[in-house]
């Protein structure tokens, strides 16, 4: 069987097509492709393929082993090929290198082309199911993914799936509180770069992004497209059960609680819950403003309990439906709040 490699004899034969193969497994996985029969499957997302090495180069994906390891850096990489792309990299000292036209960068004769579309604007990948297109075929293949709805990448603290490992990576840094992006002139940190980015335009007072309708400043890009949205008048996020619409997708959520009866804030000292932040950090200062008033000459040292919490502080909260069209904290500038407090003996 192994001399048919060099005498390049092939007898088993596809009745399909005019290939042909040294040994009959070959064939029998090759007849696959023509009658759709896939027998492995993916146990975290089920997806199904044609070949088991198929099916263990994609589990790579979920476990996120990484067994190509570069022999001249400390990469490594889920996939064969990835790791022979990037060996290129430390081997192509021979290799004729092209000079971008746009920048001081080279690159080999393949790379040049892809780089220059960055300067050229050109993106020859279009989506065939939208009207999008994209400079690199890979990002038009992680695109098709919101289309088809495949994610590939679950999280294995929660029930979360992403189309992107990168996304996926940020996501985890929710359960471990990482913050690896740390501000240089403050103590504030942040779990993905582009955040931080933003926050040191507090500190510089840089604005890049200004209105073309009236001129007004941003630190953040997608705050200036929000604003944009005042000047047109879009409402592009409809609210599926009125027929209300928003310019922002993040009040349309806030909207949404007052049909679901969402609560997702939690008291840390009692079982009250609340729609929106800014009622939850209200209820929080409540309870500080009376446990400040009470204890003036014992430290707490205990929990605030919850007949405290629940019994003791009496709040009455009169909500009105927001209309405006405006962030969460705006919107909820508009809830009034009667507060009548009673001095509570901490002790008894």
């Amino acid at each position: 069987m192994h001399t048919r490699i060099h005498t390049g004899d092939n007898p088993y034969q596809c009745s399909q097509c005019d290939k042909s193969f040294t040994k009959l497994s070959f064939l029998k996985s090759h007849n696959r492709i023509h009658n759709g029969r896939k027998p492995y499957q993916c146990i975290y997302c089920n997806k199904y393929f044609t070949q088991k090495s198929n099916l263990d180069r994609h589990t790579n994906i979920h476990t996120g082993e990484k067994f190509y390891q570069c022999s001249h850096c400390d990469k490594s990489f889920t996939q064969k090929d990835h790791l022979k792309s990037h060996t290129k990299i430390h081997t192509r000292t021979g290799e004729k290198l092209y000079q971008c036209k746009h920048c001081d960068k080279s690159f080999s004769g393949k790379s040049i082309k892809s780089h220059t579309r960055l300067h050229t604007g050109e993106k020859p990948y279009q989506c065939s199911q939208c009207d999008k297109s994209f400079t690199y075929n890979s990002i038009l293949k992680r695109h098709n993914m919101i289309h088809t709805g495949e994610k590939p990448y679950q999280c294995s603290q929660c029930d979360k799936s992403f189309a992107v490992s990168s996304t996926l990576k940020t996501h985890t840094r929710i359960h471990t509180a990482e913050k690896p992006y740390q501000c240089d002139q403050c103590d504030k940190s942040y779990t993905v770069k582009s955040n931080l980015e933003n926050h040191i335009r507090i500190h510089t007072g840089e604005k890049p992004y200004q209105c073309s309708y009236c001129n007004k400043p941003y630190t953040q890009k997608g705050n200036l497209k929000s604003h944009i949205k005042i000047h047109t008048g879009e409402k592009p996020y409809q609210c599926g059960q009125c027929d209300k619409s928003f310019s922002r997708i993040g009040v349309l959520k806030i909207h949404t609680r007052i049909h679901t009866g969402e609560k997702p804030y939690q008291c840390s000292h009692c079982d009250k819950t609340f729609s929106y932040k800014s009622s939850h950090t209200r209820h929080i200062k409540i309870l500080q403003r009376q446990h400040s008033y009470t204890a003036t000459e014992k430290q707490m040292d205990t929990k605030i309990s919850d007949t405290y919490c629940l019994s003791e502080s009496k709040v009455e909260v009169k909500r009105e439906q927001c209309d405006s069209e405006t962030s969460e904290t705006d919107c909820l500038s508009e809830i009034k709040i009667e507060v009548k407090e009673e001095p509570i003996d901490m002790y008894e």
